[in-house]
């Protein structure tokens, strides 16, 4: 059903959703895709998880919300777990990983500003994506996000993504810098990995210029990637990073961590969220994270994603369209050639519900819960969509 009632700011839609179970969507017409997309990097669990849906269901039957001036004990349970899980000292909880950013970099504001620095300055990245509110949309490196919306907010200084050496230069030339902000995998920029030690070196490089390293894994996070979250590949320990997407599995609920210095600066008064944490959210995600570690998915993550990308691989070796195949875990892009915007509903039309991004890329964001012969089936129904795509 359309409704000319909505803002136009989807655009058309291409059908009607109503109904779902694993890692299968039904519209309204009763047919079934394939969804390895998850919501955007959501429903990491799948459709209608069980764990996920008694969770929601007694805390419904008990309290949906109260308010952060009190206690609230699924808030209170779910922060420990994340803290202890990430090796953070503490979190603010919110509701969307706009938000999340936003808290992050008012953490890095506050940092400045005990440093003495008039205009405290944030480094983030060409092709970054952190929201779509004034703040991180000029965080963002995406000229499309922020067109109509200037003036932009001031405080930000760009780098790109994946060059060390490059900072060397900004920093010198820029000493109101005070911390760095960026995705470890660019997700919207293109499903963009970062060289294996480049959270090691900007840790290091952190470290000598004092700058706070600040993680944005809104969408690598919460078992994505085969980890809680990626940084944990590399055994470094950010000041900051922020998670939200899977970690209700379609509840929102964000998260903004914080450790040592960093976990000090917020003070009563700093900061706030009317929703952020309330016990419906937290009680869905405490049901996302125990289902996360009890079913070991972080392995199935992995498991997922070697078999989608040597799949694929294998099967595209030979094609002229496509140029990279890359990702970690549950989280891949195949960049094609040449824009691509139409395999989207081409994929619709097999069944198969997928996302095109930086205008080149194939993103797939399959849930942690798909089976390897759901796994073997996206492959088979992309692989020829690729290989004829003109």
């Amino acid at each position: 059903m359309e409704t000319t009632s909505l803002m136009n700011t989807y655009g058309e839609k291409a059908m009607t959703l109503v109904s779902g179970e694993g890692a299968w969507l039904y519209d309204e017409k009763g047919n079934k895709y394939l969804d390895a997309l998850s919501g955007i990097a959501v429903c990491g669990l799948g459709h209608s998880h069980p764990a996920v849906a008694s969770a929601i269901s007694m805390q419904a039957g008990n309290l949906l919300h109260c308010s952060n001036l009190f206690g609230i004990p699924s808030q209170q349970q779910l922060a420990e777990k994340l803290c202890h899980i990430s090796g953070m000292s503490n979190v603010f909880f919110s509701n969307s990983g706009a938000e999340a950013n936003e808290a992050a970099i008012k953490i890095a504001r506050l940092y400045g500003h005990k440093q003495g620095i008039k205009l405290p300055t944030v480094l983030v990245m060409d092709n970054a994506f952190h929201g779509r509110t004034l703040a991180t949309l000029t965080a963002s490196g995406n000229r499309r996000v922020q067109a109509g919306f200037e003036p932009l907010v001031r405080g930000f200084a760009r780098g790109h993504f994946n060059d060390i050496e490059g900072l060397r230069t900004i920093a010198e030339n820029n000493p109101d810098i005070c911390a760095i902000l960026v995705e470890p995998i660019q997700g919207e920029g293109g499903v963009r990995v970062a060289d294996v030690d480049y959270l090691k070196k900007l840790r290091d490089f952190c470290d000598q210029q004092g700058w706070l390293l600040m993680l944005d894994e809104v969408q690598t996070g919460n078992g994505r990637t085969g980890k809680f979250f990626y940084y944990q590949h590399s055994g470094v320990q950010p000041d900051v990073v922020t998670t939200a997407k899977g970690l209700g599995n379609g509840i929102p609920i964000s998260a903004c961590l914080a450790y040592g210095e960093a976990s000090e600066l917020m003070q009563p008064g700093n900061h706030g969220s009317t929703f952020g944490g309330n016990p419906l959210a937290c009680s869905a995600a405490l049901a996302v994270v125990d289902t996360l570690e009890k079913e070991n998915l972080y392995h199935r993550a992995t498991a997922i994603g070697n078999i989608i990308m040597q799949g694929l691989a294998e099967e595209l070796k030979d094609d002229e369209h496509v140029k990279d195949i890359r990702g970690s875990g549950c989280m891949i892009g195949i960049e094609l050639t040449k824009p691509c915007k139409s395999l989207y509903t081409e994929a619709l039309k097999h069944g198969l519900i997928i996302n095109i991004t930086a205008d080149s890329v194939v993103r797939l964001l399959p849930p942690m819960i798909m089976t390897d012969q759901e796994a073997q089936q996206v492959v088979s129904i992309l692989a020829p969509l690729i290989r004829d795509f003109q």
